[in-house]
């Protein structure tokens, strides 16, 4: 018996009192750590990865009861649950997360263009507080005239996407390693529509449906992405 397979394997002692799981401590623990959210990262975590593809149907099947899907990014190592969308009560996500505002959004969306561009280069893409600030800048609205409150409003944005994990820090203050997992927070048919997209949310146009099939004209989509 490999050491995944002992992992899968059923308990022979309770966890706790009243316990009636089947699955080992490590198991159930990976479990935990992909309902936490918002994603696994294998590259930092091996032996989790390693876990999660060696028992990946047991997985899938468990939070298929709970109408939630497993998505792997193989190539980046990102694993990430989703819920699915059922038109019955009670399936709705146990905890949904808050959409991104628009500056969230634009900045998401422009850390993902410097992804991409970084994509195959083996060094992890970066970017600095000021930059953020300067990408927000150029998508500042004519209206806002309070420099306090733009810088303010900058750094939320920062700090919304680094409680999402979506940027990490790095051995500099103010640096921070954009993840891979941007690339399936944002599910892009295609990269290149990312400016017409960030175009779309500059002229204040309705949320769009990033999912939307490729020969789609701009979408309108309930604000999942994009809240005022």
């Amino acid at each position: 018996m490999t050491t995944s397979d002992a992992y899968a394997a059923p308990i022979a002692e309770p966890l706790f009192e009243g316990d009636t799981g089947k699955y080992s401590l490590q198991l159930r623990q990976l479990l935990v750590r992909l309902l936490r959210g918002p994603y696994l990262d294998g590259s930092i975590d091996a032996a989790a990865w390693q876990l999660l593809l060696d028992q990946q149907q047991t997985i899938t099947d468990y939070f298929s009861e709970i109408f939630l899907s497993l998505s792997l990014d193989m190539d980046r190592k990102i694993a990430m649950l989703a819920p699915v969308h059922i038109e019955q009560v009670h399936t709705a996500p146990i905890a949904p997360r808050r959409p991104l505002k628009r500056d969230e959004t634009l900045l998401a969306l422009r850390l993902r263009l410097l992804l991409e561009q970084q994509s195959g280069s083996g060094a992890d893409a970066v970017a600095s507080r000021s930059t953020m600030h300067e990408i927000l800048a150029e998508h500042r609205q004519a209206s806002d005239r309070d420099d306090k409150r733009f810088a303010e409003s900058c750094d939320a944005a920062i700090a919304r996407l680094q409680s999402l994990r979506l940027l990490t820090g790095t051995e500099l203050e103010n640096e921070f390693r954009i993840s891979p997992a941007l690339a399936m927070a944002l599910p892009l048919g295609n990269i290149q529509d990312i400016p017409r997209y960030i175009a779309a949310i500059d002229a204040n146009e309705p949320a769009l449906n990033l999912a939307a099939d490729e020969n789609d004209e701009l979408a309108e989509q309930t604000p999942e992405l994009v809240q005022e």
